[in-house]
């Protein structure tokens, strides 16, 4: 009989621009037990230097690693690659994979990828989105971010960022570019890969479908203004009230399609009038997840708090939106870093 598999295998994206270490963060957790069953998406195998991982092939763009996992190109369109892999599992012709990583070419933009897995029609029914994990150059990601759009957009979308090279930059510049991160995003957990590289479970398991509910990370806490990087801004929007979820699903909905290209990326934890726990959302441009019923509140206040990335849109222009809905007490904020980013 053949062994289980899940009915939604999540999908982690491998972001990051040209030169910022994927491929040797990928090779890393690949010897994770953590990952002994699960599949790698590359776009161009000679490129990743796995060889020496090599334990047999099955055919010319798929091999299977010593660590278990299964390893093929992109060929064509990323949905029909995951839907290879789905088919082969199926049957029987590969290993019963539980995870599939994408590792994406370093000068794209995240968002066609996560749009092809939410969006379309066979995948939705078979995977989920699960964590993006995007690594950051400390040597030369402060140039990309001046030159390279794409560079500022693995970060922004990123739940979870790894700065690599840490090891061989000036420590002034690795903090004013620890700087502009925050700035970019600031609700995402960073970690120094050359000081405590993270682990399989960090990266990618503890993601908002599947961490014990207890475990979520807190949301930053506000204070009085905005960060700004260039045009890419991110804040937080603080209510006080319990929010009514049909007039918020309307006005979310309205503002995503309206500005969707514009919104990077929103994450948040909700009281929704009614409902004794929180619900936590989290949207990538035009694509929301399902929403997540946590089991409990992580403290008394129980306010409200929505962490937007925008790139051209101002905060208190939104928070006018929300309050014209029926939705008071929404006042555009700035994150306090202290504990999302405890992990640097």
């Amino acid at each position: 009989m053949a062994e289980a598999f899940p009915d939604f295998t999540p999908v982690n994206l491998l972001t990051g621009f040209l030169g910022s270490g994927k491929t040797t963060l990928l090779q890393r957790l690949l010897a994770d037990p953590q990952l002994s069953d699960c599949a790698v998406l590359i776009n161009e195998f000679g490129e990743v230097g796995l060889d020496h991982h090599l334990l047999e092939r099955i055919d010319e763009t798929m091999v299977l690693l010593q660590s278990g996992c299964v390893c093929c190109t992109i060929r064509g369109e990323l949905s029909d690659a995951i839907k290879d892999l789905h088919e082969r599992r199926a049957r029987g012709a590969i290993p019963p994979f539980r995870r599939l990583v994408i590792e994406s070419t370093g000068l794209a933009d995240p968002f066609p990828i996560l749009s092809t897995v939410h969006s379309d029609p066979v995948l939705r029914h078979h995977f989920r989105l699960g964590n993006v994990v995007a690594t950051i150059d400390a040597v030369n990601a402060a140039h990309q971010l001046d030159v390279q759009e794409e560079c500022a957009r693995q970060i922004a979308v990123a739940d979870r960022l790894i700065l690599t090279k840490t090891d061989i930059a000036e420590a002034d510049a690795v903090e004013r570019l620890l700087t502009r991160i925050t700035a970019i995003n600031p609700a995402a957990p960073l970690w120094r890969s050359a000081e405590t590289p993270p682990n399989a479970e960090e990266l990618l398991s503890q993601d908002e479908a599947a961490r014990p509910r207890e475990s979520t990370s807190p949301l930053p806490h506000g204070h009085h203004h905005a960060h700004t990087h260039s045009d890419i801004r991110a804040f937080a929007l603080v209510f006080d009230a319990p929010l009514d979820w049909t007039l918020f699903g309307i006005w979310l909905t309205m503002l995503l399609n309206r500005h969707g290209q514009r919104v990077l990326r929103v994450k948040g934890i909700l009281n929704i009038d009614g409902s004794a726990t929180p619900v936590a959302i989290h949207g990538v441009q035009h694509l929301v997840h399902p929403p997540v019923h946590l089991r409990a509140w992580l403290n008394s206040s129980r306010q409200s708090r929505l962490v937007f990335i925008v790139k051209g849109l101002e905060p208190g222009r939104m928070a006018r939106s929300l309050r014209a809905f029926g939705l008071a007490g929404a006042a555009p904020v700035k994150a306090d870093m202290s504990g999302a980013q405890a992990s640097r």
